[in-house]
């Protein structure tokens, strides 16, 4: 079986529509914010502790830092997952603070897990009808739109999502995510655990996503490809933003490359 799972590159309606793909993303308007977040899991233990990031119209947001920073707790406190103790989660201006995850996907907010993201027993087709259950309705004209962007879903439609690669389990996961058509997708980690070839597939759907006109908040260890494909980026240290700016940026900021991508991710220049 193929393991490439790379979308194919033919222009497609979503991709034509981007807002704002020409106003330069400083200019954008924030779509989704947080203001000194303080989460944790347990009582006085905060693993996040006064986190400030912001997602703007159509950008792609990478959040890099050391294991143990506070980069999948951040993205889980935003989606109601984990309780915040203070600080605010605003989506467009809307205090959506410890509001049930649930009543986010309504609110156009979208999250695939690095773990459990299928149901390997369903097929394809099953799980993205899983993702748009309660609005069955609009299913044909949502797959139509999601298997445009990724014609493997189409393709391997009727095939059991457990009997896909790594690669192509994470794609049925993002399209069911997008079945409901958010404004923002989380991602957590979504290159864990792959092949450097399924990462370079992985990260080319997240683009692809986001080409498309989704706003992506995308948690990853794998920085520097992470960078790479990020318009900006926040370096979480300790449960705070330690550094922010672009992707590029970033990738060539001599601290942190010293401090979190190590030698290896120098670049000429």
């Amino acid at each position: 079986m193929s393991e490439d799972v790379r979308p194919e590159h033919q222009e497609d309606p979503a991709h034509r529509q981007r807002p704002e793909g020409d106003v330069p993303t400083e200019r954008r308007e924030r779509v989704l914010w947080t203001e000194q977040l303080v989460a944790g899991y347990t009582p006085d233990v905060d693993i996040l502790r006064g986190c400030t990031v912001e997602v703007r119209t159509g950008e792609l947001v990478g959040i890099i830092g050391p294991n143990g920073a506070g980069k999948s707790t951040l993205i889980k406190a935003m989606f109601g997952l984990v309780p915040v103790r203070s600080g605010q989660v605003l989506l467009q201006g809307t205090d959506i603070t410890g509001r049930p995850a649930h009543k986010l996907v309504a609110d156009g907010l979208g999250y695939v897990p690095q773990n459990n993201n299928v149901f390997p027993s369903l097929t394809v087709e099953e799980n993205l009808q899983m993702g748009l259950y309660l609005r069955p309705k609009e299913y044909a004209e949502r797959f139509r739109e999601v298997s445009d962007l990724y014609p493997l879903l189409a393709d391997r439609r009727a095939q059991r999502a457990g009997s896909l690669s790594g690669g192509e389990r994470q794609v049925v996961a993002m399209g069911r995510a997008l079945m409901t058509g958010p404004h923002v997708l989380f991602l957590d980690e979504p290159s864990a655990g792959l092949s450097p070839l399924m990462q370079d597939s992985v990260f080319e759907a997240v683009s692809r996503i986001n080409e498309a006109g989704v706003s992506v908040l995308m948690v990853e260890q794998n920085a520097r490809q992470c960078l790479d494909i990020s318009d900006r980026a926040y370096v979480l240290d300790q449960g705070q933003d330690a550094y922010t700016g672009t992707g590029a940026e970033l990738a060539r900021d001599p601290k942190v490359i010293e401090l979190y991508l190590g030698t290896l991710a120098r670049v000429d220049g």
